[in-house]
């Protein structure tokens, strides 16, 4: 179980950063982390990351896809941490 919650956090970190990189980016014109990377990402288990920064970097937000796939995947690798825990104790 720690391996997972490990995994998730370093996925999480991986999409908080990328998010504030490609806001960076942007304000620069410089060229941009492809959206489905970051889509990937939070599907890959760094949902809560991503999420987390599109709120403090106030990226991607009128994004219909990132508004419902960041916090559903968040959501989901949760449920299936606490179901994975549930079943393994």
């Amino acid at each position: 179980m720690r391996w997972i919650l490990l995994y998730l956090a370093g996925m999480s970190l991986a999409g908080f950063l990328l998010c504030g990189i490609d806001k960076y980016k942007a304000k620069r014109g410089r060229w941009r982390i492809k959206e489905r990377t970051l889509l990937l990402l939070a599907v890959f288990g760094g949902g809560w990351g991503l999420w987390l920064g599109m709120a403090v970097f106030r990226h991607k937000t009128k994004h219909l896809s990132f508004q419902i796939l960041a916090p559903l995947t968040a959501l989901l690798w949760t449920a299936a941490v606490v179901c994975a825990g549930y079943w393994l104790l």
